[in-house]
């Protein structure tokens, strides 16, 4: 035999044995969210583990975004993904508008992971000291679409009104409703988001705000999505807050198909944890991760295979 064919043949020996390792390896697609945001540089981390946890699977991390990955996950065009606990509850329940009006039942919950904030700042001499005193005054919040214009009009209907029982104004940029604030176009300023939140912090510099706490609109937006949380912004979170205030909260949360295996989603979920240090230095409030957040309960079912670990640690799941 030529040395040149025994090159060839160790070749094509070599690229045979290649393709029957990747057509062995397990797949799995993660969505994560916008280039910029924290869901991509967490999904990596969660690449690394899972395919630590699970020897053999390549798992591939990919841009997305709340809604779009719960409806890539039902549609089979994604395995795994990050989304947001009040519109994946609305996509699994039909409850949602349109797309989340039809039920999706091939999506289950893996881990919650973090709150998010829904904050209702007012000025400080504009007389609103609950969402009722809103009325026929100023209120800013984002266009349509967005979690927080959703969340703006859900705390106006419990209050009693809509869009038409306030001056209403719609912008792109929480910049644009921190604008309008400081020159008094507008007393109140919707938005859901991290804490602090830096539009917050920078109205706050130019004019006197306060937070409205919204602890007692709670069990009524409860009837609206079973997913809303109450949280707390504490103290000193903003200039001038001396005291705790309760606002309405939903959760970054991990949903996974409820058709991967069980003990996939057993080892996915097992596999959270040990990250906690690492995912708290990309966003701080990753670092109250325990076992009792992330088996929240959302409105959304557990996937069997989470269910599996959360009863090792002592919690019960559905």
């Amino acid at each position: 035999m030529s040395k040149v064919l025994s090159i060839r043949l160790a070749t094509a020996v070599a690229a045979t044995a290649l393709l029957s390792v990747a057509a062995g390896a397990a797949e799995l697609k993660l969505m994560t969210g916008p280039q910029g945001g924290v869901w991509v540089p967490l999904g990596g981390q969660l690449k690394d583990a899972w395919e630590k946890a699970i020897p053999g699977t390549n798992v591939s991390s990919v841009p997305g975004a709340g809604i779009a990955n719960i409806r890539a996950i039902q549609e089979g065009k994604a395995d795994a993904g990050f989304g947001n606990t009040i519109s994946t509850a609305d996509a699994v329940n039909g409850t949602g508008e349109a797309p989340l009006d039809k039920k999706h039942d091939k999506v289950c919950n893996v881990a919650t992971l973090y709150p998010q904030y829904f904050q209702v700042v007012v000025l400080a001499d504009s007389g609103i000291n609950s969402i009722k005193d809103v009325k026929g005054k100023g209120y800013a919040t984002q266009v349509k679409g967005n979690t927080g214009e959703l969340i703006a009009r859900h705390v106006l209907r419990v209050g009693g009104m809509t869009y038409s029982d306030v001056k209403a104004s719609f912008t792109n940029s929480y910049t644009d409703s921190v604008e309008q604030m400081k020159d008094n176009r507008v007393q109140a300023f919707a938005l859901g988001t991290g804490i602090p939140a830096s539009s917050v912090m920078d109205l706050s510099t130019a004019r006197a705000v306060k937070l409205l706490d919204l602890a007692s609109i709670y069990p009524d937006m409860q009837k609206i999505n079973p997913a809303y949380k109450l949280v707390t912004v504490p103290k000193g979170t903003y200039a001038k807050q001396d005291k705790d205030v309760q606002t309405i909260g939903y959760y970054t949360h991990v949903a996974a198909s409820c058709a991967l295996p069980a003990e996939t989603v057993y080892k996915m979920t097992a596999a959270i944890m040990p990250l906690k240090p690492s995912m708290a230095a990309l966003y701080k409030d990753m670092g109250n991760l325990t076992p009792q957040v992330m088996a929240l309960e959302i409105g959304v079912p557990f996937h069997p295979g989470a269910a599996k670990w959360y009863k090792e640690q002592g919690i019960t799941v559905k």
